[in-house]
């Protein structure tokens, strides 16, 4: 099994820097895929980015250019920095991990086997 545990959440104002973390326990990390949801109030839950070791990221377009994906496999850390945060940004966002290697797949909650508790971005104007 896998447990993964999100933090790095707060409020920020609009403009400005996150940094969330995704700390994942177990022995295969390596193996895993590890992707980024969010969740705003009254919305779906949707997809942010994902990431396959270093060399093949996904991101949606909402936050291409302002978010970046990186992970640490030797600390079984995944990173997800935000930088010019939007009010629109705020949301409880989600690690998710999945050994699904084809990123066609990444966009899909059900892709993933994995899920944090989650951690709360709140983006102030």
């Amino acid at each position: 099994q896998v447990q993964l545990v999100e933090s790095g959440g707060g409020l920020v104002q609009a403009g400005g820097p996150l940094r969330l973390s995704c700390q994942a326990s177990g022995r295969t990390f390596s193996s895993y895929v590890m992707g980024w949801f969010r969740q705003a109030p009254g919305k779906e839950r949707e997809f942010v980015a994902a990431i396959r070791a270093s060399a093949v990221k996904l991101y949606v377009d909402s936050v291409k250019g302002r978010f970046t994906l990186s992970r640490d496999n030797a600390k079984n850390t995944v990173y997800l920095q935000m930088n010019t945060l939007k009010p629109e940004d705020t949301a409880v966002y989600y690690c998710a991990a999945t050994q699904n290697m084809y990123s066609s797949t990444w966009r899909s909650r059900g892709t993933y086997d994995y899920w944090g508790q989650g951690t709360q971005v709140t983006v102030s104007s």
